[in-house]
């Protein structure tokens, strides 16, 4: 593991990370000594502008956020709010991970931030009427 001392030792070097839901890709990378949460060149609180959705993203950094001074840049592409959402915290986990690997391993893998979700929405089969699984209502008589 010389490579996680090199880049915690390093003050330049910033880790990037990808995270994924559904159709929606987070491509994160940190800013060690920063304290700004931009997404898509926006501000965190202006991008996800929902109340409802304020406690849920950058959960990875709220659960160190004491310790470090961490920022991040993100461009999510794809998916829904809530799909964005979590890919974003699946690739903020993945990148502090890179960063030191010891520290946060646990912590991340023990709140269920390093499994990506592989649940997708399934596709529509041709002939069927509607739906994905939907069939065709069979006549009576």
């Amino acid at each position: 593991m010389p490579q996680s001392k090199k880049l915690k030792n390093s003050k330049n070097k910033n880790i990037t990370a990808v995270g994924r839901r559904k159709r929606a890709v987070a491509r994160v990378r940190l800013l060690l000594g920063k304290k700004d949460w931009l997404v898509n060149g926006q501000k965190i609180g202006e991008y996800f502008n929902s109340p409802l959705f304020q406690p849920l993203y950058a959960r990875p950094l709220q659960l160190i956020a004491n310790k470090f001074k961490l920022g991040f840049e993100a461009k999510i592409i794809g998916g829904g709010v809530r799909a964005q959402i979590d890919a974003l915290n699946h690739a903020l986990a993945r990148a502090l991970v890179k960063w030191n690997e010891k520290e946060f391993k646990a912590l991340m893998r023990k709140n269920g931030f390093l499994t990506r979700d592989p649940r997708e929405k399934e596709r529509r089969k041709p002939g069927r009427g509607g739906k994905a699984r939907r069939k065709r209502q069979s006549p009576k008589r």
